[in-house]
């Protein structure tokens, strides 16, 4: 004997699908999605059937499709509409998936930062085995005050992810030894991928000379002090330029407890 097709009312659907009943009610009167039958009394009765159907409308809503979008392919449905929603929307997938794995490896370097930072003094000197990485840089000497006017400029020179990975500055070794820290050599960012830019270098793998600083800028002059005293000491030669990069800005409500990351690269131990 032929099994008789389960009916499930709207409260019983809506379940099944994890939506609100008042969805299904909207999608019924503007044509979208329709129960199987309707009794006199006016009571909604869908077809188990009908939840593939239900599911790839949601997936094409899900995909930022307009009701009006779904509702017109549903009306002319066809293979070459369906393949060009596809490949659009495979597209867009793409995009996203790029910007959320952007936005992955920020929260993951941030997270990193922060747990490090709790494991620090207020002044430190390490010798630090550094891998290669790419930087964006842009010249800029930190005189000007208005940082309005840079903000504006990265925003159209790099993007805002990339800003969201951090704001370093750097400055040569020749402006450190003779305590010239009025004009910075310019900006830095760590880059996000691999595509090429004008305005990218490679900073170099290797052993760093790092000096960490807890408190406001002002107090950094006095760790580059120390980070020469630490190198004429152990007979350290530095070349390059200083990198410095801050590594806790959005997890601390006192300005006081900003930690800065000094990086001098080593060239080698004089012997």
């Amino acid at each position: 004997m032929e099994k008789k097709i389960r009916k499930l009312t709207t409260a019983q659907f809506a379940k099944l699908h994890g939506v609100n009943k008042r969805t299904l009610h909207y999608y019924d009167n503007i044509g979208l999605f329709c129960p199987d039958t309707k009794n006199d009394n006016g009571y909604r009765y869908y077809n188990i059937s009908q939840s593939m159907e239900f599911e790839y409308i949601r997936m094409l809503k899900e995909l930022n499709m307009s009701i009006e979008e779904i509702r017109e392919y549903r009306e002319n449905p066809s293979s070459d509409q369906f393949l060009k929603i596809a490949n659009e929307k495979e597209e867009q997938i793409d995009i996203e998936i790029q910007k959320l794995n952007r936005m992955k490896k920020i929260l993951q370097t941030k997270k990193e930062q922060i747990i490090f930072c709790e494991t620090l003094q207020e002044q430190e000197i390490r010798i630090e085995e550094c891998k290669a990485e790419k930087i964006l840089v842009l010249p800029y000497d930190f005189v000007d005050d208005d940082i309005s006017q840079i903000f504006a400029c990265l925003k159209d020179v790099w993007s805002i992810d990339q800003i969201r990975m951090g704001i370093g500055g750097f400055i040569s070794l020749n402006k450190v030894y003779n305590k010239d820290f009025a004009r910075y050599d310019g900006i830095y960012t760590v880059a996000l991928n691999d595509s090429s830019a004008s305005n990218c270098l490679i900073k170099p793998e290797g052993k760093y000379l790092c000096g960490y600083q807890k408190g406001m800028w002002d107090k950094l002059p006095m760790m580059y002090e120390k980070m020469l005293e630490y190198a004429m000491k152990n007979r350290i030669e530095l070349e390059g330029y200083a990198y410095e990069i801050g590594l806790n800005e959005f997890a601390i409500s006192n300005p006081n407890d900003y930690i800065t990351k000094i990086m001098i690269q080593m060239k080698e131990n004089i012997e």
